[in-house]
Parts: structure tokens; C-alpha cells; sequence
């Protein structure tokens, strides 16, 4: 029996469990613990199952010193330390060791049916425990043995990368020129404007301010227009003149007739 090093652990404790003893098993056909005398138990006491490493052990201890009475280490469960019998939930067949090589079985009963589901079931989580951490350990171990991928780049070695969406500008066709605006910035003269005349930039419009309306005119209603302004012609004075003097002269023939 190989025993692991390390802390043990308490994974279930029962206040009261029964040890009976049992005749020897007469055929294959397993256990009965009608077979039992389970009136008269050889022994009673406290049931504590204890974990060190992977290994699991049933102990009977007295109930109120603590005192070992026997010890069962179980490596596998189930197998063939702890055996359940046939026409109960309630018992159970368990091979015990003295730590010298030599071994017995014994009849385990407890008196509530509860506590020997806990019983089965404090075995069961252990061992799937020690299995769980076996799957782990192997594949750790082929992890490590497996040859690491070399994913950093060569000497001279290179990557391309294709990124989509993007339209490559059409290089200029052969013996197509580039026209470049005129050096001094003037525009080129009119067609039939004579040579050598240069036409003035043209200057930006500038916008005409906005008519104020007139307050006055609208205001002062009661000013008479303006008076016309004297004519500047002076040959029109003279035609005048000329045209009332004989006016005058034809109307006083006229009277005087």
C-alpha cells in the first residue's frame, strides 16, 4: 500500500456505528446481513473517514477517549474494501488492517439509514477527486512534453497584409503632361484683344449699401415743394423777351383799330 504524504483531512464523521462479526463467505453470490447477529454488535463506537493524498481511511474510534479501535485505508472505491451487501442499504462489508500485514473483515451497520448514504457518498467525492486531479497531471505532463511551437519571425523573413476597401491610384498614361497653372498668377488675354495689353484683375463687387428710407419726406407733411430753380439758359430769356414785346404791340393795333 503506497501512502502519500502530506496533511490529512477529515471528510465525514458519525457519532454511532455498529461492528458485527460474519461467518465466511460461502458462495459468489455476496454478503447478507440477515446472516449477521444484528441484535448482539461486537462492538460500538464513532466513525471518522480521513483523506491523506489520494488515499481514504475508515476509522473506528471509541467514542468518548478517541481510542483507536481498527483502521481500514481504502485506495479504490468501489472495490474490495468496502463492500455493500445484498438485502440492505444500511450495512456494509469492510476489510480492516492491523499495520502489520494482517487483515479481517468485519460487518459495519449504522442505525440510521442517512448516515450510511453519507458514508457512500463521502467516499464517492473523494475518489472522484483523486481522478480529476490524475486527468490534470496527465495532461500537464503531455503538455510538457509536446515540442513548443516557434511562432517569432526568421532572419529576413516578411508578412503581408491584405487590407480590403482600399482603391490603388491609376498611374498617368504615357505622354500625358501635368498642365501647371501660369507662374504669375494673370489670366490669359480674351481672343481678338490686340497684343500686349494686359487686362486688370478683376476686383471684387462690392456690395451697395442699403437705401435708407427719407425720414423727413415721410414725416413733414405740410411743406410745400421746393421751388423750381431758374433756368441757366440765357438765350431762352431773350426769346422770351422778344415774344411778349410783340405780343403787346399786336394787341394795341387791335384797340387802337
Amino acid at each position: 500500500m503506497a501512502e502519500d504524504s502530506g496533511y490529512e483531512s477529515v471528510i465525514c464523521v458519525k457519532p454511532e456505528v455498529h461492528v458485527y462479526r460474519i461467518p465466511p463467505r460461502a458462495s459468489n453470490r455476496g454478503y447478507r446481513a440477515a446472516d449477521w447477529k444484528l441484535d448482539e454488535p461486537a462492538w460500538s463506537g464513532r466513525l471518522r473517514i480521513t483523506s491523506k493524498g489520494k488515499i481514504a481511511y475508515i476509522k473506528l474510534e471509541d467514542k468518548v477517549s478517541g481510542e483507536l479501535f481498527a483502521q481500514a485505508p481504502v485506495e479504490q472505491y468501489p472495490g474490495s474494501v468496502v463492500e455493500a451487501v445484498t438485502d440492505s442499504s444500511r450495512y456494509f462489508v469492510v476489510r480492516i488492517e492491523d499495520g502489520n500485514g494482517r487483515h479481517a473483515f468485519i460487518g459495519l451497520g449504522f442505525a440510521d439509514r442517512g448516515d450510511s448514504f453519507d458514508f457512500n457518498v463521502a467516499l464517492q467525492d473523494h475518489f472522484k477527486w483523486v481522478r480529476q486531479e490524475g486527468e490534470l497531471a496527465k495532461q500537464e505532463a503531455s503538455q510538457t512534453a509536446a515540442p513548443k511551437l516557434d511562432l517569432g519571425f526568421k532572419e529576413g523573413q516578411t508578412i503581408k497584409i491584405n487590407i480590403g476597401n482600399i482603391k490603388k491610384k491609376d498611374p498617368p498614361a504615357a505622354g500625358a503632361t501635368k498642365s501647371r497653372p501660369v507662374g504669375s498668377g494673370l489670366l490669359p488675354p480674351p481672343p481678338g484683344a490686340k497684343g500686349g495689353g494686359l487686362l486688370p484683375p478683376p476686383t471684387a463687387s462690392q456690395p451697395a449699401p442699403p437705401t435708407q428710407p427719407n425720414t423727413a419726406a415721410l414725416l413733414d407733411f405740410g411743406t410745400p415743394p421746393p421751388a423750381a430753380q431758374p433756368s441757366l439758359d440765357l438765350w431762352g430769356d431773350f426769346t422770351t423777351a422778344s415774344a411778349s414785346s410783340s405780343k403787346d404791340s399786336v394787341n394795341s393795333g387791335w384797340v387802337q383799330f
